[in-house]
C-alpha cells in the first residue's frame, strides 16, 4: 500500500509540474570521491607491475591494470616534507618556500596556496587524513576530523589534534599488545615500543639493548604480531574512516609510513623474500669518481652499503614492507568495492620519494639518482580512466594537483603543473613534457631535469661547487656514465647538456625563480 501511495504521489507531482509548464529537475553528475594512498620512500620499481621480478604486488598490479600507470613519474624533491607540499599545493619549492623537513612547523607557505583537499573540503566534501602528515600544518585545518602531526614533543600552534601520530601509535600498541622486553640480541629502536632482532647491517648489531638507534640505520625483524604493525594500524584507521565517509562525497588520505626506515618488519613479511634470491644492484660497485655524489657517504658507511650480503638482506626487508603495504591496499580496495564506491572513486597510489637500496653503494634518499627520485603513480577511475593504460611520458608531483581537480570536475586553480588527464586519454603525445626535481643542498646539484631519456643534474647557482652530470637513461639506465663532469669526452655531449639546461631555464622562468639569472650563468661544462 505504501509503495502504491508513493507511486501515485510521484505521478501526481509530475503531472502538476507539466501543467504549470515547469521543467522537472534532473540530477546532476554524481560527485567523484577521492581515495589517496601514499607510501614513504617507495621506489618506482618496487612493484611487480613495474617490472620487478622478485617482489610480488598483486593488489597494486590489479590497480594498475584497472587504470593507468606512469612509468616515468618523479618526485619534485627527494625529501619528505617538500615533496608532500608540492603534491598537495601544485606549486614548486621555488614558490611554496618549503625547502626541507625542518619547514614543517615554521614554513612561510603563502596563505593563498591551498591543498587539493582544502579545495574539495571547502566545496562540500567531507574528508579525513590518517598516517604520516609531515606537511606545514596550515594545510591540515579543514579536515572533518583533526589531523595528527608527525612526531615531536611540541604541538604545532595551529594543530587541533591532541597528540602526534607516533604517540598515538605507541599508545595503541601499549593498549593492544602485551609488553615484551627485548631478549639477548634484540634491540629497541629509538621511539619504538617493541623489540626487533637486528641484521648485521644495523648500526647497533651485536651491542646491548639500545634505545638510541637512529631510524635510518635500523634493520631487522620486528617481534610484533603483524595485525599491530604501523602499516596495519594506519590502514585500519583508513578503513574505519571509509565507513564514516561512505555517504560521500569524500576525500580520504591513507598515508603509510613504510617502507621508510626503520626497515624493520614482522613475520610473515620479514621472511617472504630470502636474501640469497635477491640480485644486487648493477651499480653497487660504482666508484662514483665522476659523480656529483662522490663524497656522499663516509668511507665506513660506504663499505657497509657496498657489501652484497648486507644489501640483499636490506632489500629483503624492504620488499617485505612493500608486500605488507600491498596486502592492506588490497583490503582497502575490497572494502571500497563492497560499499559500492569503487565505480565513483578516483583512487591514487603514489609515494613521496624513493630509496637508493644499495645502488651506487648508497642508501636512503636526498639524491637525484633514479632509485631516490623516481616513484610510482597509479590512478583508477572506472569508466573514465582507460584500463591497462601505461604512460611513458615524464611527469612529476607538480602535476598531481591539477590532475585531481580535473578528474573531480572542480574549477581549475593556479598551479605550476599540468593535468595528466590528456596523457592518460591519449589526447597528448607527451612530447615536450619534462619533470623537474630540486633540493637545496650545499655543494650538490640543486636541480634535476629529465625529458624521459636525457637527465641533467645541475648546480643551484653559478658558483656552486657541485659536479654536474648528464645521463642517457636509454643507453645507461643505471646512471654509471656521466657524459659531462670529468668525462674526457665531455665536449661530445655539450649540445645535449645545453639543450637540457635550456629546459631547466625555461622552467625557472615560468616559476619566477630568483635563481634564474645565476643558473643561466653557470656553464654546462666547467673548466679543466
Amino acid at each position: 500500500m505504501k509503495s502504491f501511495l508513493f507511486r501515485h504521489a510521484a505521478t501526481a507531482a509530475l503531472a502538476l509540474t507539466a501543467m504549470l509548464g515547469v521543467r522537472a529537475a534532473t540530477p546532476g553528475p554524481k560527485p567523484i570521491n577521492l581515495l589517496f594512498i601514499m607510501t614513504d620512500q617507495q621506489r618506482w620499481d618496487a612493484m611487480s607491475c613495474a617490472g620487478n621480478t622478485v617482489l610480488t604486488t598483486p593488489n597494486l598490479d590489479q590497480l594498475a591494470a584497472q587504470g593507468a600507470r606512469f612509468s616515468k613519474y618523479y618526485s619534485s624533491c627527494p625529501v619528505c616534507t617538500p615533496a608532500r607540499t608540492v603534491m598537495l599545493t601544485g606549486h614548486a619549492l621555488e614558490s611554496n618556500h618549503v625547502w626541507s623537513n625542518a619547514n614543517v612547523d615554521t614554513s612561510d607557505l603563502p596563505a593563498a596556496f591551498l591543498s587539493f583537499d582544502q579545495i574539495l573540503l571547502r566545496s562540500g566534501y567531507k574528508g579525513e587524513y590518517y598516517g604520516k602528515w609531515h606537511v606545514p600544518y596550515q594545510l591540515a585545518l579543514d579536515y572533518t576530523r583533526p589531523v595528527r602531526w608527525l612526531n615531536g614533543k611540541n604541538k604545532p600552534p595551529q594543530s587541533k589534534a591532541d597528540m602526534s601520530d607516533s604517540d598515538a601509535y605507541r599508545a595503541y600498541v601499549r593498549k593492544n599488545v602485551p609488553a615484551l622486553a627485548p631478549k639477548p640480541g634484540q634491540l629497541l629502536q629509538k621511539n619504538g615500543v617493541w623489540p626487533y632482532t637486528p641484521i648485521p647491517l644495523d648500526e647497533n648489531y651485536g651491542r646491548a639493548t639500545s634505545e638510541k638507534a637512529s631510524q635510518a640505520e635500523a634493520y631487522g625483524r620486528l617481534e610484533i604480531p603483524p595485525e599491530h604493525s604501523s602499516t596495519a594500524y594506519t590502514a585500519k584507521e583508513g578503513l574505519e574512516a571509509l565507513e564514516r565517509l561512505k555517504g560521500g562525497p569524500f576525500t580520504l588520505t591513507i598515508s603509510l609510513d613504510p617502507p621508510h626506515p626503520p626497515m624493520i618488519t614482522p613475520e610473515p613479511y620479514y621472511s617472504l623474500y630470502p636474501p640469497e634470491k635477491i640480485p644486487v644492484p648493477a651499480s653497487l660497485n660504482d666508484p662514483r669518481t665522476n659523480s656529483p655524489y662522490a663524497d656522499r657517504n663516509k668511507s665506513a658507511d660506504d663499505a657497509r652499503y657496498r657489501d652484497p650480503q648486507n644489501i640483499r638482506q636490506m632489500t629483503s626487508i624492504y620488499y617485505g614492507m612493500v608486500a605488507e603495504i600491498d596486502v592492506w591496499v588490497g583490503k582497502i580496495l575490497q572494502r571500497l568495492d563492497e560499499l559500492g564506491l569503487a565505480e565513483n572513486t578516483l583512487v591514487i597510489f603514489t609515494a613521496d620519494h624513493g630509496e637508493e637500496l644499495g645502488e651506487h653503494g648508497m642508501h636512503g634518499k636526498f639524491v637525484f639518482y633514479e632509485g631516490s627520485v623516481h616513484v610510482p603513480l597509479l590512478l583508477r577511475l572506472p569508466g573514465v580512466i582507460p584500463a591497462k593504460t601505461v604512460v611513458n611520458a615524464p611527469a612529476s608531483q607538480l602535476d598531481l594537483f591539477g590532475t585531481i581537480l580535473d578528474y573531480l570536475n572542480q574549477p581549475a586553480r593556479p598551479t605550476e603543473g599540468h593535468s595528466l588527464r590528456p596523457l592518460i586519454e591519449g589526447k597528448e603525445s607527451g612530447a615536450g613534457r619534462i619533470a623537474i626535481s630540486e633540493w637545496p643542498a650545499a655543494n650538490l646539484p640543486g636541480f634535476m631535469v629529465t625529458d624521459g631519456r636525457w637527465k641533467l643534474l645541475f648546480g643551484r647557482n653559478a658558483t656552486n661547487k657541485s659536479l654536474d652530470a648528464l645521463y642517457d637513461l636509454r643507453t645507461d639506465p643505471h646512471e654509471l656514465n656521466n657524459l659531462i663532469g670529468r668525462n674526457p669526452d665531455r665536449e661530445k655531449s655539450r649540445s645535449e647538456a645545453l639543450r637540457m639546461k635550456g629546459l631547466l631555464i625555461d622552467w625557472l622562468a615560468q616559476v619566477k625563480s630568483p635563481l634564474l639569472e645565476t643558473v643561466k650563468a653557470r656553464p654546462v661544462i666547467a673548466g679543466p
